[in-house]
């Protein structure tokens, strides 16, 4: 049973891991139009709430779509300073009981209230306000969308835990490359 929940578990760590490597390049479309929107209001004098909107759309995308691979790679806020000082059968319990009692609810919570808005946008064909603005469907699905691969990457997370906790299967901590 153990074999097939790790079998799951890195299914799922693969996933995050492709969205989050994805989302990386939203990134640089994000700063790529936010500077040819600058450039071409500033020196044209013309503007579009359509490349305003996309913006906003590829930021949501980034923070929503991510928030999986971030906790993959361990790269959420918590007390390091207490936290690294703890042995990691401890460190493994805090994440274990943080996961069971914070992170699941909360996401499933989140996920059961923004499912409504994105099903009545998608049905209306709801649009931005703005001229020239964008349809707000794709936009209001990066919520639910988002926090069901946090609920998937917390059910890994958990796994893990557990096989460490019960069979002393090693789980790891990564953290995100730091620049030097």
């Amino acid at each position: 049973m153990m074999n097939a929940l790790l079998a799951a578990s890195r299914a799922i760590d693969a996933v995050n891991e492709r969205v989050g490597r994805v989302v990386l390049w939203a990134v640089l479309a994000v700063t790529l139009i936010s500077a040819g929107n600058a450039i071409v209001r500033k020196t044209l004098g013309m503007s579009s709430n359509g490349w305003l909107e996309i913006q906003w759309y590829l930021f949501g995308a980034v923070f929503m779509l991510a928030a999986g691979y971030t906790l993959k790679h361990n790269g959420h806020v918590r007390i390091d300073v207490i936290y690294s000082h703890l042995s990691q059968r401890v460190q493994a319990w805090i994440d274990l009981i943080g996961a069971l009692l914070f992170l699941l609810p909360f996401c499933v919570l989140m996920t059961y209230l923004s499912w409504p808005s994105f099903i009545g946008s998608f049905a209306s064909g709801e649009t931005s306000s703005d001229p020239g603005g964008l349809i707000r469907w794709p936009v209001r699905l990066l919520i639910p969308l988002g926090f069901v691969l946090l609920v998937f990457q917390g059910l890994s997370e958990i796994t893990k835990r557990i096989a460490f906790l019960r069979h002393g299967i090693p789980f790891v901590q990564e953290r995100p490359q730091e620049e030097v």
